[in-house]
């Protein structure tokens, strides 16, 4: 069976590769490249699900199954900000500092720092779509809850992890071990419940 999977991304293509072993014996991932399908594919939809479902569609076009992942942080307070600007959220706020994983940690404390330490809820969210040869489609989610805090903790993990405290652990996400980390990550639960969906309609 093959699966293309809308990235480019070695490591993201490895990990789902290893996570649907653990379900399937035969699966083959394929990334874009692999399968052929150049040039970037625009993320217009409004919400991690939308744009899941559109880079998972052009995958499918290639003619195998087709399977896409949208994530990002959703907090509380701003609305369920930056959502699916996460990876370019200092640009959409005009930040005047770099526009990388720095400057959106950074756009992300000053807009929270008018709020008390108990309204700093969010969520990490992953969407993550399967689109079939023949037109089925689904989405799955998962999430993690916890609190933003108002500096770094730890040298780990990417994006808003040394800013994201998981109560269960009392550390943030940057403070984890890759596993622990996994085991309770929004893409973890997303990853697992897409496997446990797709062998149920092959």
């Amino acid at each position: 069976m093959k699966i293309v999977l809308a990235s480019r991304n070695q490591k993201k293509i490895a990990e789902l590769r290893t996570l649907l072993a653990e379900e399937f014996s035969d699966i083959e991932i394929l990334s874009l490249d692999d399968a052929e399908i150049y040039g970037e594919i625009e993320e217009n939809g409004t919400t991690f699900e939308e744009n899941a479902l559109i880079k998972a569609r052009v995958a499918a076009a290639s003619g195998y199954i087709g399977v896409a992942d949208d994530s990002g942080l959703a907090v509380d307070a701003l609305g369920g900000e930056p959502g699916v600007y996460s990876a370019r959220y200092a640009a959409k706020c005009n930040f005047a500092g770099d526009h990388d994983d720095e400057g959106n940690n950074q756009c992300l404390l000053y807009n929270l720092c008018n709020v008390p330490d108990e309204a700093r809820t969010g969520a990490y969210v992953c969407a993550i779509a399967c689109v079939f040869p023949d037109g089925r489609e689904f989405v799955v989610r998962g999430e993690s809850r916890g609190r933003i805090l108002r500096s770094y903790h730890g040298t780990g993990g990417f994006g808003y992890d040394p800013l994201f405290y998981f109560d269960q652990f009392q550390k943030t996400f940057a403070e984890v071990s890759a596993a622990e980390k996994h085991s309770v990550s929004h893409r973890g639960i997303a990853i697992r419940t897409f496997a446990k969906k797709l062998k149920e309609l092959l």
